[in-house]
């Protein structure tokens, strides 16, 4: 072995990590059988911290800058080797480069439905997903905890573990948010905030730094997202009760029109249609009862007169001149006789409003 190289194996007098690509956090300064030259270069860039760790023991941290290494910029290494002020000779010891780099559109997902507690529908199954962004803030943490004497750590390593931490701190964070579950789709920011607030100290623990989380999405179970239908339709009306009835039966005069199709008869979907819109009415009134807790008893004493005229149905005239009309067509086809026309047109008239 030539002179030469046998001093280049055994003295470094530059220490420095050019990254070569993303989603490295941790790399180890390959030193094989080297050791450091006293007085030795060590370049630290920006959004690097450098370690130096001697027998396992986390000795001297160094942010971006350029730096001797000699025993006063060593303190805590100079303590545990028990070196003098005078000493010049070559010293071994492991140095590790962290990335603080935002590590950013890192995805987060329940792949699986969660379930979580909810104050108006107990217990729900929920799923949702969205990215966040970290870096890391305590490297002696981070060493300590996660990446340890390893060569390199990468992003991918700890993806698990990180998604693993957000899952297991999303029904804490929707129940602190106090976001009805309904309401967590239309205020994504609210959710994202609660959870932001329940990951920063979990994310402390192992030496990280959150610094953004979004929820892209929540998806509600289908028997919910109906009911978030309906509320969105209250909405759109003013919250007007009796207004949402009216839709409500709007909505059901197609179902109608599908009964006299299947041969229930136009009479008597005109006198089913009449009841749906009496029921609509007592409906409306005692929602309205139950959302007023001042209602008094005039109230109540109304509703009770709306649900005993619910036993008769009630149409309005121009329902009642369209059916009329539509009898009379079948009577002059010889489908209705005079008597059950007239029968019928009794019937009708004493339903008007």
């Amino acid at each position: 072995m030539a002179l030469m190289d046998f001093i280049k194996k055994q003295f470094i007098d530059i220490i420095q990590w050019t990254e070569t690509g993303d989603g490295t956090l941790a790399w180890r300064f390959p030193m094989a059988e080297m050791e450091i030259q006293n007085g030795g270069s060590l370049t630290v860039r920006e959004s690097q911290i450098a370690l130096f760790v001697n027998e396992g023991k986390v000795a001297d941290v160094f942010g971006p800058g350029m730096y001797k290494l000699t025993t006063q910029t060593l303190p805590v290494l100079t303590y545990l080797k028990n070196w003098d002020k005078l000493f010049e000779s070559p010293f071994k010891s492991d140095v590790y480069f962290f990335s603080t780099r935002q590590q950013i559109d890192q995805k987060w997902g329940t792949p699986q439905p969660i379930t979580i507690r909810d104050k108006d529908f107990g217990a729900v199954r929920v799923r949702a997903f969205g990215n966040y962004s970290y870096r890391i803030a305590d490297p002696k943490l981070f060493y300590n905890e996660i990446s340890g004497t390893r060569d390199i750590y990468s992003v991918t390593d700890l993806d698990g573990q990180l998604r693993g931490i957000v899952l297991q701190n999303i029904s804490n964070a929707i129940a602190s948010s106090g976001v009805p579950f309904l309401d967590l789709a239309a205020n994504q920011i609210s959710f994202a905030q609660a959870l932001a607030a329940q990951l920063v100290p979990e994310f402390e623990k192992i030496g990280i730094k959150l610094e953004n989380i979004t929820v892209q999405n929540v998806s509600l179970p289908e028997e919910l997202q109906k009911i978030l239908d309906q509320k969105i339709g209250m909405g759109m009306v003013g919250n007007d009760m009796g207004k949402f009835m009216q839709y409500q039966t709007a909505q059901a005069i197609p179902k109608f029109a599908e009964g006299s199709a299947s041969g229930g008869g136009i009479a008597g979907d005109a006198m089913g249609l009449g009841a749906g819109v009496a029921l609509g009415q007592v409906m409306a009134q005692n929602l309205a009862q139950g959302l007023n807790p001042n209602n008094n008893a005039a109230a109540a004493a109304s509703a009770a007169a709306a649900a005993a005229q619910s036993s008769v149905a009630v149409v309005s005239p121009a329902d009642v001149m369209t059916t009329l009309e539509k009898l009379g067509e079948l009577k002059t086809k010889g489908i209705l006789t005079q008597e059950e026309f007239d029968a019928k047109k009794a019937d009708l008239l004493k339903k008007l409003v």
